[in-house]
């Protein structure tokens, strides 16, 4: 690391979305003055210039002895070929410019949720008043122009939130300098606007707004309604596995057992990770079953957490369907607007809870005065019950049940989710928590 020609500027590698700005000032500027930092955001990279070579060489003699990390994430320096940077090192558009300009192109990394003209002027405007906003679709991700009247107040929103998420935990803001002096806006919708003339028209459908700025006709796949709850609820690290990119809600669940499954109990082990809207067994293959959930989002987190869990003696195959949607027929079973799907409501607490198949159950909408010899009377038929604990929780009865595996907590959850006991109907999820 040691052999390159030591230069005031250092390249650092696998700078992920979720590295911002100030993440990696905060690397270097122990070492001295830090004068400039250009993110690649399209390679992963960054370029970072200290006020002199002595810095830099002080930087990368630490970290020859000691792995930079960021947010878990180890990041990888050298010096870089140049020795100056005097132009901003940018790939998207080669339209930045490090000259403060009215006009910010934004770029959005980690953008689970849709982001629309709408959303960056609330966003955007409390700086100053937004004249024209234009969103697009590049191979550096979202981007969005955004032209101020002033250019000082474009300057205090790149430097208010520059690296900030739109939402918690997702949507990073990238902003940069434009150099175009005047945005050209053709039509007021949801992907541009112009503010200064709102008589302008929507556009004609299946036309690309703004074709000299990229593809704005691509829209981004709509993923979750409740955008604030999920982002809020993963806090920006969304589990291992999960990309938040899927956009096929259909799933084929196969080596099912025909005699014991049914709609039902399939919505019951499904809506642990999203709404449904239909599901359909497989007359032709009895084993088999569709099932449609709410969004890719939710479909990818099905396929996720029940791959290869096991039920009623089979093990599950869980894919992604080659149909979009399930079509309404008399095989069909519709569950659009079940009340018992789970994420109408408190959407952020049950995608907090999403994991795969555990021992452990929870039980919650209990009878007040239910005991505990009611619950495991309730559950035993479906395995042994190892332990179990009534407890209040705001003044709600709850329960956990530990059974001898996942299986048997599988099928307990499968069978007895929204069944009623005594006078109320329970509900039933996996738990995280590895005792009672």
């Amino acid at each position: 690391m040691t052999t390159e020609q030591p230069s005031k500027v250092i390249h650092v590698r696998n700078v992920g979305h979720e590295v911002s700005e100030p993440d990696l000032l905060q690397l270097f500027q122990p070492f001295g003055v830090i004068n400039k930092l250009v993110m690649l955001r399209a390679k992963n990279q960054a370029l970072l210039q200290m006020q002199d070579v002595p810095s830099a060489v002080s930087a990368m003699q630490f970290y020859a002895n000691k792995q930079p990390t960021i947010r878990g994430r180890n990041v990888y320096v050298q010096f870089s070929s140049h020795q100056e940077l005097t132009t901003v090192e940018q790939t998207t558009q080669g339209r930045v410019d490090e000259e403060p300009n009215r006009i910010l192109l934004v770029t959005i990394h980690h953008m689970l949720y849709p982001i629309t003209v709408e959303v960056l002027h609330q966003v955007f405007s409390p700086h100053g008043y937004v004249e024209k906003v234009v969103t697009f679709q590049k191979s550096a991700g979202f981007q969005a122009l955004i032209q101020f009247q002033s250019r000082q107040s474009a300057v205090a929103a790149r430097n208010s939130l520059q690296g900030r998420n739109i939402y918690d935990g997702c949507c990073q803001l990238d902003i940069q300098f434009s150099n175009l002096e005047e945005l050209q806006v053709n039509y007021n919708n949801e992907r541009s606007r112009d503010f200064t003339n709102p008589s302008l028209p929507s556009e004609q459908k299946g036309r690309p707004s703004q074709p000299g700025y990229g593809d704005a006709g691509a829209s981004y796949p709509s993923q979750i309604n409740n955008v604030a709850a999920i982002a809020a609820a993963f806090g920006g690290n969304l589990p291992p596995g999960i990309s938040g990119t899927n956009d096929r809600c259909t799933i084929l669940a196969s080596n099912l057992n025909p005699d014991r499954i049914d709609e039902d109990k399939l919505f019951n082990l499904f809506s642990l990770y999203g709404n449904i809207v239909r599901i359909k067994l497989l007359h032709s293959k009895p084993d088999h079953a569709l099932v449609q959930m709410g969004d890719g989002f939710q479909a990818e987190l099905a396929v996720h957490f029940l791959k290869g869990a096991t039920l009623f003696g089979k093990r599950l195959e869980v894919n992604y369907s080659k149909y979009p949607n399930i079509t309404m027929g008399p095989e069909t079973h519709e569950y659009l607007n079940s009340n018992l799907n789970r994420f109408n409501r408190n959407a952020a607490k049950n995608y907090r809870y999403c994991c795969s198949p555990t021992k452990m159950i929870h039980l919650s909408t209990l009878p007040q005065d239910v005991t505990e010899e009611e619950i495991v009377s309730h559950l035993e038929e479906h395995g042994s019950i190892v332990n179990s604990k009534v407890f209040e929780m705001n003044g709600k009865k709850q329960a956990l049940v530990l059974f001898e595996n996942e299986e048997q907590a599988t099928e307990a959850l499968v069978c007895k989710h929204a069944t009623p006991l005594a006078d109320s109907m329970i509900r039933i999820s996996f738990s995280q928590l590895q005792t009672i």
